[in-house]
């Protein structure tokens, strides 16, 4: 028997229709064993209406490196008040495949399409982000405001800032 684990196309169909099926619409697959790993390597599906609240790793060592396995993934940073500073978007097919966030970054991801995957590396071992590390200018992840966050973030320009 194999001791590989794959990273193949049956992964991301399996993930993504999981995704469907959650109530945060996102699945993850880990590759490490276990959350006190010293490198943390898993695939997020994400679907469009999933809502990942603009958050930050405040840890020296908490940098992120996302790379789009399929789908397109828009992302969004901010200053510490909420105005964009950075909008790009992640496409396996694009001209941006990945991209490093730097430790104590605000950011946000949200899904274009459906069956959005991204690969994760960052830093170990697991720590949940705090309440104190979500931006307080962005809705609860319970808000009836989410959906209006989100539409705003999809056409958010430099400079913006939700009101």
């Amino acid at each position: 028997m194999s001791k590989l684990k794959r990273l193949d196309s049956g992964l991301l169909a399996d993930l993504s229709r999981q995704a469907l099926t959650t109530p945060r619409l996102r699945d993850n697959f880990n590759f490490h064993p276990r959350p006190d790993d010293r490198v943390q390597r898993l695939c997020i599906a994400l679907e469009p209406d999933s809502y990942v609240r603009p958050h930050r790793h405040p840890e020296a060592e908490k940098w992120e490196f996302l790379v789009a396995l399929q789908g397109r993934l828009l992302l969004l940073l901010f200053d510490e008040e909420g105005v964009v500073t950075e909008r790009l978007t992640l496409d396996p097919a694009g001209r941006l495949r990945g991209i490093e966030i730097e430790p104590n970054t605000w950011h946000t991801l949200l899904a274009e399409v459906s069956g959005t995957v991204i690969l994760e590396i960052k830093q170990g071992p697991y720590i949940p982000v705090s309440f104190s590390n979500f931006a307080d200018w962005s809705p609860r992840e319970s808000s009836g405001e989410v959906r209006r966050y989100q539409a705003w973030c999809r056409t958010a320009r430099l400079g913006d800032r939700y009101r």
